[in-house]
């Protein structure tokens, strides 16, 4: 399956998240989608993600918009995740990559000059009928979820 394409209906997908559910796009219809995809549960940029997110987390619902963040961690970590953060949103356990895939956010990185495989902080917004109306690559935290609130907002 190849990666969605703005102004296309996304692929329906389905997936284990945190608080035992699974989760699965075509599910979600009549609510806008947020997804957010991070490389890692606990570290710095990740959480200031999600903490932003959550701060964020009632205008969004005022707004008919779901988030859900995914990484590649495990649900354990996942919850352990969302409890300590008190995120209001569930987190996707994606090991396999299949998600990650289907969203093409694993990309080749460096750090301290070692190369490997990792998620690209990614975000992309499906609108209430399944199509994506927004995408943001190799994303920078700051401001970020206030940028795709924006985003939401600006579908009406």
């Amino acid at each position: 399956m190849s990666a969605p394409l703005i102004n296309r209906v996304v692929g329906n997908f389905k997936a284990e998240a945190t608080r035992n559910k699974t989760i699965q796009l075509k599910d979600l219809r009549g609510q806008n989608v947020v997804i957010y995809f991070y490389p890692k549960d606990n570290t710095s940029g990740c959480t200031l993600e999600g903490q932003d997110f959550r701060d964020l987390h009632a205008k969004f619902r005022r707004q008919k918009t779901v988030i859900l963040g995914v990484s590649r961690d495990s649900l354990a970590s996942h919850e352990k995740f969302r409890d300590k953060q008190s995120f209001p949103f569930d987190l996707i356990s994606d090991p396999d990559e299949a998600l990650c895939g289907h969203f093409d956010v694993i990309h080749e990185k460096t750090l301290y000059g070692r190369k490997f495989m990792g998620v690209v902080r990614s975000t992309f917004l499906i609108d209430a009928a399944g199509k994506l109306r927004g995408e943001w690559r190799k994303v920078k935290v700051k401001g970020h979820a206030a940028e795709v609130l924006d985003a939401v907002k600006a579908l009406k």
